[in-house]
């Protein structure tokens, strides 16, 4: 079980997160929508403490950070419960895909390197890119890139994985396979956690949607719920504006 509860967070004087709740639980996909500059994105980064909220308290199975006083090893400890897929890849450019893969298993994990490289070439096998092993990510493509990124975060097997707008920064044409890889992990009731504006994925594959504005929870609830009857007049506006 993941409970985000009562998350606030301001940037000086300006208060983008207005006391947020959410529950997640095991094996659930959460997908939240919304126009953007509405928090959405980070609400995603306060979870692992890339942002630190001013307040509210973050829980993942038996790992609970309160956001105003905590000690390092709670932050560590909470942030191996997690994955991050970042909207512009974050790769290391001078780092094969295996590598990109493997670093995160020897720097967070302890492993050794062979132990790492075998593990990195068989989640580069699963997500179709066993071929792709030893090239840089100057040589990949957008879409190949956020796929290695996605094996960066299913590595460390985490607990939670939170996906920012993983296809905002592709062409059309690379999109399809990152939302593929999302719904095998989808189908392997992987949990997980998605700012994305891709409205039809949010339908075909999220077992909740969230809908938010003005740093609130405006709505929520199943995608037939969100998508075929919406109650607000924000969502309402919100499903015509992108044409659902």
């Amino acid at each position: 079980m993941i409970k985000l509860h009562n998350i606030h967070k301001n940037f000086g004087d300006t208060e983008v997160l207005k006391g947020i709740d959410i529950e997640i639980n095991q094996g659930e996909i959460v997908v939240i929508i919304g126009s953007s500059g509405t928090g959405k994105s980070t609400l995603l980064r306060t979870v692992n403490f890339l942002e630190q909220a001013n307040k509210g308290t973050i829980s993942i199975d038996d790992v609970s950070v309160d956001t105003e006083k905590h000690t390092k090893a709670e932050v560590l400890a909470l942030r191996r419960k997690t994955g991050f897929v970042f909207q512009n890849y974050a790769l290391f450019a001078h780092l094969t895909a295996k590598q990109n893969i493997a670093e995160g298993l020897i720097t967070v994990r302890g492993w050794k390197k062979e132990q790492a490289y075998e593990k990195a070439q068989q989640i580069l096998n699963e997500i179709g890119l066993g071929d792709k092993s030893e090239s840089y990510p100057a040589a990949l493509s957008g879409g190949q890139q956020q796929r290695v990124g996605i094996g960066r975060a299913m590595a460390l097997e985490p607990e939670l994985l939170l996906f920012d707008e993983p296809t905002s920064a592709l062409d059309p044409e690379w999109v399809g396979e990152v939302l593929q890889l999302m719904k095998d992990l989808a189908k392997k009731h992987q949990t997980m956690l998605v700012v994305t504006h891709e409205m039809q994925f949010a339908k075909e594959v999220a077992d909740k949607v969230i809908f938010m504005a003005d740093g609130h929870i405006v709505e929520q609830g199943s995608p037939q719920d969100i998508f075929n009857n919406p109650q607000d007049p924000k969502l309402q506006r919100f499903l015509n504006q992108v044409g659902v």
